[in-house]
């Protein structure tokens, strides 16, 4: 899932990457840091010049929550720290976290081509994206061009396998999270059988009462 979802070139020759991310595996920054770094210092490969390097953006759609915002949009870019100047615009990485945008029920909410585009992603088929698609073209276009998708079998057998694995590689992601956090609470519980009774270290660690009755008779054995 560490792959580049979508490379494209605006007609200012800019370089963007949309990357779209469903499972949170704790390296999202350090990962489009280095997206970031590759796409920027790849153009020397074709001999441009340093003062020829375009402009790239990074774009991660998430699934999940990052950063310790309320604000679904945040955009990072090279300024200076006292002064707040920016250094340059070369550089910029922008994270959109679906899931603290708030949910639209009619199309005369939303306010910025942003917002149209986020509820579109989120709800392609919302009765709010068929009136977005009726008054703006380039939804339209995209909408349209979903729709031919849908209906080409390849692409749909395609879909079917990525989506498959995007929800496989969730949960085994999830049952390692709960794996770990279980031997976390059996290894914290063994270390209070001195001191504390079953029911009270069942509170603490929120483990079953007979695992710690288990636990207890296991460790006088």
């Amino acid at each position: 899932m560490g792959t580049l979802d979508i490379l494209a070139t605006t007609n200012k020759g800019e370089l963007i990457n949309v990357e779209v991310q469903v499972a949170d595996e704790k390296n999202m920054i350090e990962r489009s840091l280095f997206y970031w770094s590759r796409l920027f210092s790849g153009q020397l490969q074709s001999g441009i010049p340093y003062q020829k390097l375009e402009r790239t953006v990074c774009i991660n759609l998430l699934s999940f929550d990052l950063l310790k915002t309320a604000e679904y949009h945040s955009c990072y870019v090279l300024k200076e720290r006292e002064r707040n100047e920016q250094l340059s615009d070369l550089l910029e990485i922008h994270f959109i976290e679906l899931d603290k945008i708030k949910d639209i029920q009619d199309a005369g909410e939303i306010k910025t081509q942003l917002e149209a585009w986020l509820e579109f992603i989120k709800h392609p088929e919302s009765q709010v994206s068929y009136e977005l698609a009726r008054r703006d073209e380039t939804i339209r276009e995209a909408k349209d061009g979903l729709l031919v998708l849908s209906c080409n079998e390849q692409f749909r057998l395609y879909y079917e396998v990525r989506l498959k694995a995007l929800l496989d590689e969730t949960s085994r992601l999830q049952t390692a999270r709960d794996e770990g956090k279980i031997e976390r609470d059996l290894e914290i519980a063994t270390n209070l059988l001195d001191v504390l009774d079953d029911e009270t270290i069942s509170l603490k660690t929120g483990l079953a009462l007979n695992t710690v009755q288990q636990l207890r008779k296991s460790s006088t054995k």
